[in-house]
């Protein structure tokens, strides 16, 4: 404990001279405990996992707060100071570029990047991914997907991986951060066989969604989809986009257009008025709502339940 703890008083005056003149608002609210490993999450999913890997050897610091888009996240200095003094940056590189920044600036040294231990796949790889509209959105994050976490077995990697990065940190507690991932692990090979089940035999397998954020999970269950915008789920889609999502939903006899729960409905509630199918939300789990419902696992279910009754599952 005694090196963890000049460790912070370390980091804590390089944060206060990188950041003059604003040492109240980034020291205020770190919440240090020399007793806890303070880990800082670039957005919910990789909360849940550091907090369910952590337990009670660390102290979780979510820059993204409940309610809002992470995608275009900025940050104010007091996060850049809970990043320059945290232990741990917990983040996806490429997803958030005002921690990108943040981190390259004032944790390199102290960061876990998920797509080092989970290698992202290819934007436009498999599904009703296209050209125009959604080329913007693929520029912007190098032509790869972030939201790996959409499948479970990819965050079981995460988190076992997480253990570990943990556990050179806090050396002393390494036993506890792998026996709680692989609680963990279970959980996710347990939501995994639950979805395979769930989606195996299907009257449809196409879905018609707000944004391309569920590529993972249609390549891992079978199911195609189909983005009426690409990865940025704020992106206007164009008129002949529109057409051409209308015509697919028709085609496939969709029944439902997803939307998400932090995306405004609108154009999701335009198709559907035009196709004849019905609204229901599919959350990519990109943050939880401001009321704070739910987790990780509780809102997969809802979306496994939610799909199932789009695509005449039995």
């Amino acid at each position: 404990m005694i090196a963890r703890t000049r460790f912070r008083a370390l980091t804590a005056a390089t944060a206060l001279l990188a950041l003059t003149g604003l040492t109240a608002c980034s020291t205020e609210g770190t919440g240090a405990d020399p007793d806890r490993v303070d880990v800082v999450a670039a957005f919910y999913p990789l909360q849940f996992v550091a907090e369910r890997v952590g337990g009670d050897a660390v102290t979780v610091t979510n820059l993204a707060k409940p309610g809002a888009e992470p995608h275009d996240l900025e940050l104010n200095p007091r996060q850049v100071g809970q990043v320059s003094e945290a232990e741990l940056v917990f983040y996806l590189k490429g997803f958030q570029p005002a921690v990108d920044e943040a981190v390259a600036q004032n944790a390199a040294d102290r960061a876990f990047d998920v797509t080092t231990v989970a290698p992202l796949r290819d934007a436009t790889a498999g599904g009703h991914d296209h050209e125009g509209e959604d080329g913007h959105a693929e520029e912007e994050n190098g032509g790869k997907d972030p939201h790996l976490w959409l499948d479970p077995t990819r965050l079981a990697t995460v988190a076992d991986k997480l253990a570990e990065r943990l556990g050179s940190v806090d050396p002393d507690r390494a036993a506890d951060y792998t026996g709680r991932a692989r609680t963990l692990h279970g959980e996710l090979e347990k939501l995994d066989t639950e979805y395979a089940a769930g989606l195996k035999t299907c009257q449809r397998r196409e879905i018609v969604v707000s944004h391309a954020a569920f590529g993972y999970l249609t390549e891992r269950y079978q199911l195609e989809q189909i983005g009426l915008t690409g990865l940025t789920p704020d992106t206007e889609p164009a008129p002949q986009r529109l057409a051409e999502v209308a015509r697919e939903a028709r085609e496939h006899g969709a029944t439902t257009i997803f939307f998400e729960t932090l995306v405004s409905p609108k154009v999701a509630e335009t198709i559907a008025a035009e196709v004849g199918a019905k609204t229901a939300v599919l959350d990519p789990i990109e943050g939880l709502s401001a009321d704070g419902g739910g987790d990780y696992l509780s809102v997969m279910r809802t979306n496994l339940t939610t799909l199932r009754t789009a695509l005449g599952c039995s």
